[in-house]
């Protein structure tokens, strides 16, 4: 007889138990990003929104910013490290290849029995994290920690005025574990890789070695092939989301978007059809891009100020380099 996998015997519906995140001390406005760059304070608050972002220093690296944000959320969650079953950390800026800084942070903080790896999705990193944690607690009915951590500043060339404005650095992360219902819709991803040339880094790595010239790697972004990509086929993902989820834009009591860019935030409300009454998150003002870590900022920056109510329902959408795009509503912590 031929044996069979045993199925798991968990029925727990996976929640977000807690939220918290890092910012790094050093405030940059824009005036100090225009010494560098032909531009004005005026003209990145009209394109962007953004009014400062975080740099982070010598001392704040992404496993440094990272462990405290991770602290922070298993302090709200009253989650024990030893209790965390699994690490997942969104991240591309983490400069080695190996090993993933999830081990790092997951021995740091004291999940020390924990499974722990990265995912590279861009600026969409953070829900696919989501995803897979929702679909880890669900099978195995234990706590998963994710993170989303980037130092944008180790991969920004503070000279090209196309880009040297949008980027800071930051962490955020929220603890899942298993509840009685479950606080996670269906997640709506995806990539289109025929435009992968939008957003991308200017060389790989290899080029450092093979070229003892070749100017350190920084990212590039096609801004106005990813500012219509984002503002007509997300606003698209947003609506299946929902659908997936069972509810209307009206059900929302926020919404949680990637912070790119604040007239791409305001274009895919409009595109959504979300009602006055829904919180949008902007937090971008004065954190900046942020990408991977963009979204748990915003979420633990509107529960702090009482924007949102713990238990409201939001929708979380990540798009970016890839052209990557992952959509999920859930309960707020």
């Amino acid at each position: 007889m031929t044996k069979r996998l045993t199925a798991s015997s968990s029925h727990f519906g996976p929640a977000l138990l807690g939220v918290g995140s890092y910012r790094p001390r050093r405030v940059v406005d824009n005036d100090e990003i225009c010494r560098n760059i032909d531009s004005s304070d005026e003209w990145i608050r009209s394109r962007t929104g953004i009014v400062s972002r975080r740099w982070a220093g010598a001392d704040e690296s992404i496993a440094d910013m990272a462990e405290l944000a991770a602290e922070k959320a298993l302090a709200a969650a009253g989650v024990l490290p030893q209790d965390v079953d699994c690490v997942i950390v969104a991240t591309f800026t983490h400069l080695k290849q190996t090993p993933a800084v999830a081990a790092e942070i997951a021995h740091r903080i004291g999940a020390v029995a924990a499974a722990a790896f990265d995912i590279s999705a861009g600026c969409a990193g953070f829900v696919h994290g989501l995803a897979l944690a929702a679909d880890t607690v669900r099978s195995r009915g234990r706590h998963v920690l994710v993170v989303g951590a980037e130092r944008m500043t180790d991969l920004l060339d503070r000279e090209d005025r196309s880009t040297a404005f949008i980027f800071g650095d930051g962490a955020g992360a929220v603890v899942l574990g298993p509840a009685a219902t479950s606080g996670v819709g269906p997640v709506v991803w995806g990539a289109d890789g025929s435009q992968a040339d939008a957003i991308s880094q200017t060389v790989p790595w290899d080029a450092m070695r093979d070229a003892p010239d070749q100017r350190w790697p920084a990212l590039r972004q096609d801004g106005q092939k990813v500012f219509r990509w984002a503002v007509y086929e997300m606003a698209k993902v947003a609506r299946q989301a929902l659908d997936a989820a069972g509810l209307q834009a009206g059900d929302l009591d926020a919404f949680i978007p990637h912070q790119a860019n604040v007239r791409i935030i305001d274009g895919l409300a409009r595109g959504i059809g979300l009602p006055g009454h829904v919180v949008i998150a902007r937090d971008i003002v004065t954190t900046g891009n942020t990408s991977g870590a963009s979204i748990p900022l915003a979420m633990d920056a509107l529960l702090g100020a009482g924007e949102v109510r713990s238990g409201g329902l939001a929708l979380l959408l990540g798009y970016g380099a890839g052209l990557s795009y992952a959509a999920t509503v859930v309960e707020l912590p």
